[in-house]
């Protein structure tokens, strides 16, 4: 259970105080004698003698509301009135809405963009669909689709619940990158099905977000999506994450003087995530890995390989890996390790084993809510230390990947989204962290650092451009792409 007060638990309570000196801090003690931290104190009225105030206490955990509200109502002269999750109030409606961008006012209005003058658009696509991506949405729209089947650490939830994830994404994609994302979850899981659908509704998109789709079929999904469609699929839960691990490990071996390709790194939880990872690592010149899953390390001598029950990808992952043939729990493992990347689950890894790493030990322990080893126990053993969570230093968060990788795709119109355009993305993001500020607990920039995803979206153009994956006439960088288009509509 978490003590950190966190936004998620705030709540906005609404109290009665009869309007005598000291009653507001009476109450405002009484919240911080429960465990709230007050935040926003907002009057809304005063009549015959009494005020009422609408109180916001962020708290730690949901249990501490009830704590909380009958702490104030212990005190003389005061009524708990109504209470909000401020939360769910967010959720309300959904978190995005379609907005037109030209007013339709007139005759004149609706003629150009409906019917009759719509047909003449309609008409000039048919003739060349490439043109879809000048006169319609395609051109800077994204489809975030789920399943519902791996939805944050809640797992098979289904796509109905899976929706506040997808719309959350939305909001990342046009808040950070200017990018129109829709979420889309389909009430199927069968990767058939899931391909088949996503290959009908692809005309109208210019990428493809996979989001939250559980391992191995994600990769299948991926794979055969790539393969047929001529816009970019990108499954987030995989390359986000490797991107961002690949950005922060790169700041870490500079500030512990590494070489990448001289480091051995420890990777648990070999799902989508840590398959990713792995790829990533390897395409930036790391060759010793050991991967190991919830039976150990895996390598070419394990019971399951050798008798043909482990699957494809991890076959291909004890093929690719641990050529020394390591054996054992991660805790077996980890001697002489420079780098532990955790994307399994939480505890799995005692603090204690860390002393056995190289000298200068950088962990990433990414798994949420809790990492595979406590920041705090782990302290006294490791010089760098990431998680996934946003009250730690070092978050190592997807939010710093997709919308930048997208906004540089679209713009230059790539098929595919390549592990070179990966591996210059994860640059992209290291660079953004100054050398003179580089520190061990500050290797990766914030969330909100608003350089990120042009900077992400810059290096992707190029690396796309040099690979001959852009399909913009004249190969610009750095185009405002209403302007390209114009160009190639005169």
């Amino acid at each position: 259970m978490s003590t950190t007060p966190s936004a998620q638990f705030s709540l906005t309570i609404r109290v009665e105080i009869a309007d005598r000196p000291g009653m507001l801090g009476r109450v405002a003690t009484a919240i911080g004698e429960a465990g709230g931290t007050i935040g926003a104190v907002d009057l809304v009225t005063v009549e015959d003698g009494l005020t009422i105030r609408d109180i916001t206490a962020i708290c730690g955990d949901q249990s501490e509301w009830d704590e909380i509200t009958a702490a104030i109502a212990g005190v003389e002269g005061t009524r708990v009135l109504d209470t909000t999750d401020r939360t769910f109030q967010l959720h309300l409606g959904g978190k995005i809405e379609q907005h037109n961008k030209f007013p339709l006012k007139t005759r004149d209005d609706l003629s150009m963009a409906y019917t009759p003058g719509v047909a003449r658009v309609c008409s000039a696509i048919a003739e060349d669909p490439d043109k879809a991506f000048q006169y319609t949405i395609k051109r800077n729209t994204v489809a975030v689709v789920s399943d519902g089947s791996a939805v944050l650490g809640l797992g098979n939830i289904g796509a109905a619940a899976a929706m506040p994830v997808m719309e959350g994404k939305a909001v990342l994609f046009k808040e950070f990158a200017d990018v129109d994302a829709f979420p889309i979850c389909l009430d199927t899981q069968d990767p058939d099905e899931i391909v088949a659908i996503v290959k009908a509704i692809a005309p109208g998109f210019g990428g493809i977000n996979l989001e939250d789709i559980s391992a191995p079929r994600c990769f299948e999904i991926e794979d055969r999506l790539t393969e047929a469609l001529d816009i970019p699929v990108f499954h987030d839960d995989q390359h986000g994450t490797a991107v961002v691990t690949l950005a922060a490990l790169i700041n870490a071996a500079k500030l512990t003087g590494r070489r990448l390709e001289d480091m051995r790194v420890l990777v648990t939880g070999l799902g989508a995530a840590g398959v990713a990872v792995t790829k990533i690592l390897l395409s930036a010149g790391v060759t010793d890995i050991v991967g190991c899953d919830s039976r150990g390390a895996v390598h070419v001598d394990r019971a399951d390989y050798l008798d043909g029950t482990m699957n494809s990808v991890k076959r291909w992952y004890a093929e690719t890996t641990n050529a020394d043939r390591r054996d054992g729990k991660p805790a077996d493992v980890i001697d002489g390790m420079d780098l532990f990347v955790g994307v399994s689950g939480g505890r799995v890894m005692a603090a204690e084993a860390l002393a056995r790493m190289a000298p200068d030990p950088i962990v990433f322990a990414m798994a949420n809510p809790d990492p595979e080893v406590s920041p705090e126990e782990a302290a006294r053993y490791v010089r760098i230390m990431a998680t996934g969570r946003s009250d730690y230093p070092n978050q190592i968060n997807n939010v710093l990947c997709f919308p930048g990788i997208f906004r540089g795709a679209l713009d230059v119109r790539a098929q595919r989204i390549t592990e070179e355009m990966k591996v210059a993305a994860a640059h992209a993001i290291a660079e953004i962290v100054p050398a003179e500020e580089l520190r061990e607990d500050y290797i990766i920039p914030s969330v909100f650092n608003r350089d990120v995803a042009s900077a992400v979206a810059e290096a992707v153009k190029r690396a796309a451009i040099s690979e001959g994956e852009s399909h913009v006439s004249g190969n610009k960088i750095g185009f405002a792409p209403t302007d390209e288009l114009h160009a190639a509509a005169s």
